[in-house]
């Protein structure tokens, strides 16, 4: 399986990857094994679960695209975002 996430900081920066670990790679995230994420506790907000890589990658990229699939899935998971 491959995973598009969905990480947030005690500060509410949001931080998206994607990865074939979920597991792992959440706890390098929390480890300070990541530059991008290193010195902050996260939480696991979102997360969705592909069969194919490719799929998955390009998932990736129109989330970080901040365009129409980005406010699509922030107004998904709004509830989400706020509670955690």
């Amino acid at each position: 399986m491959f995973y598009v996430y969905v990480i947030k900081n005690e500060n509410d920066k949001l931080y998206y990857g994607y990865t074939n670990n979920l597991k792992k790679r959440f706890f390098n995230h929390n480890n300070g094994d990541n530059f991008s994420t290193k010195g902050h506790i996260w939480k696991l907000v979102y997360y969705e679960a592909y069969l194919s890589k490719e799929d998955a990658l390009e998932r990736e990229k129109q989330i970080k695209q901040f365009g129409q699939a980005w406010a699509q899935l922030r107004r998904r998971i709004k509830k989400s975002l706020n509670e955690s």
